[in-house]
């Protein structure tokens, strides 16, 4: 009998959801729409959705996985929202506190990664480096390859050990994080 995610080591799952990396899909911004448009009509205290990660950014070799960052108001219910999202499908996978940090997930099985995969990270609405990220990505095709290339070679490395490959990555995120932030001043601060 195959055992349940949530019965499995740490090993096990890294080992089951290993690093992969694929060319960009065009597939994965309609991937996002459905899923916004399935939060928007089931949560309220909403105060921002966006697509972000690799996947967001046209030509940027990424793991076939949509991001999103739901940004909710400080009111808001969190047990309720997070009782919401199970019933729309959405499997809580981390939760930190102070800030509140909530991350779902849909698309990891028993047997590995289903057609469609998505991270869907909660948070009080702020000025957060991921939107800036994106952006700066976008607006930076070169720096998008050098981070695709950092990717590649990273993903040799750390196939299964997830926290690694993303811990490696963090130097390269946080200096053209403060880089957009600084061009793209304020652009997402709440208002």
């Amino acid at each position: 009998m195959k055992k349940q995610l949530s019965e499995m080591s740490m090993e096990e799952l890294w080992e089951l959801f290993p690093i992969v990396l694929k060319e960009h899909s065009t597939q994965y911004k309609d991937w996002y729409t459905v899923e916004e448009k399935s939060i928007l009509s089931s949560i309220k205290d909403i105060i921002r959705i966006n697509h972000i990660g690799s996947s967001a950014v046209e030509g940027l070799v990424s793991k076939p996985t949509v991001d999103i960052l739901l940004e909710i108001d400080g009111g808001c219910d969190v047990a309720k929202l997070t009782e919401r999202l199970a019933e729309i499908g959405w499997g809580l996978m981390r939760r930190e506190d102070n800030p509140i940090k909530l991350t779902f997930n849909k698309g990891y099985t028993p047997d590995g990664f289903a057609p469609k995969v998505y991270h869907l990270h909660v948070r009080y609405a702020g000025d957060w480096d991921e939107l800036y990220f994106r952006d700066y990505l976008i607006a930076y095709p070169n720096v998008a390859a050098e981070y695709g290339k950092l990717k590649l070679h990273l993903m040799t490395e750390y196939e299964h050990d997830r926290d690694t490959y993303t811990l490696a990555k963090t130097d390269f995120v946080l200096k053209y994080s403060q880089a957009a932030k600084h061009e793209f001043k304020n652009r997402y601060k709440p208002k």
